[in-house]
């Protein structure tokens, strides 16, 4: 499904997405555009036990873009639905795949129809198996792949004291919803945020 965006904000090659690490409960995500300024903003809140996170254009949350919703509690294969915060509209899904991701992080990635047009996955075997042993000594790398075209690339800086993921979607094919990518990247690093 093609997207029409009038919003520039969902328009720009690259992202950098940077959480905020020393905060008592919850965490807030700021997502800057090449130049520097500030496209959007999340405030995940702590000790949540169903996933439900709202982007929003703005640090004071009055303008709601879309949504991620976990579909289930603790679900170990998790599903994810992004939809649009006024109409509910659902414009993509996110699903984990449970006994897979024990070793390295696989994601199938869907339309609004729930029809797969890419996956996303952790960079390689090797690394991944590192990640779980020595966290946050090695940095997170994710491919969102077509087939075997990368679309978006999701690379973390090595950091130990901020959490900043670097969004790369110059090659994205806007046949997609770009608001996809997007919600990837924040599901990331929530996901990443939890577990530690």
């Amino acid at each position: 499904m093609a997207t029409t965006q009038t919003d520039g904000r969902f328009n720009h090659p690259s992202y950098v997405l940077k959480r905020q690490i020393f905060k008592m409960v919850g965490s807030n995500f700021f997502i800057y555009e090449p130049s520097g300024a500030l496209a959007f903003f999340v405030h995940q809140k702590g000790f949540k036990l169903k996933e439900d996170i709202t982007v929003f254009a703005d640090e004071a949350q009055s303008n709601p873009l879309f949504t991620i919703r976990a579909r289930q509690i603790m679900d170990f294969s998790a599903a994810y639905d992004i939809s649009l915060a006024g109409s509910g509209e659902r414009i993509g899904v996110l699903k984990r795949k449970g006994w897979a991701s024990i070793a390295r992080d696989e994601w199938i990635v869907c339309d609004a129809n729930e029809v797969q047009f890419a996956q996303l996955i952790e960079d390689s075997l090797m690394l991944a198996l590192f990640r779980r042993f020595l966290s946050g000594l090695i940095p997170q790398n994710y491919d969102m792949l077509t087939g075997t075209t990368r679309i978006a690339d999701y690379k973390q800086n090595f950091n130990p004291f901020s959490y900043n993921l670097n969004l790369d979607m110059s090659e994205w094919n806007d046949q997609f919803d770009r608001r996809i990518a997007i919600a990837a990247a924040v599901l990331l690093a929530a996901i990443e945020g939890r577990q530690k």
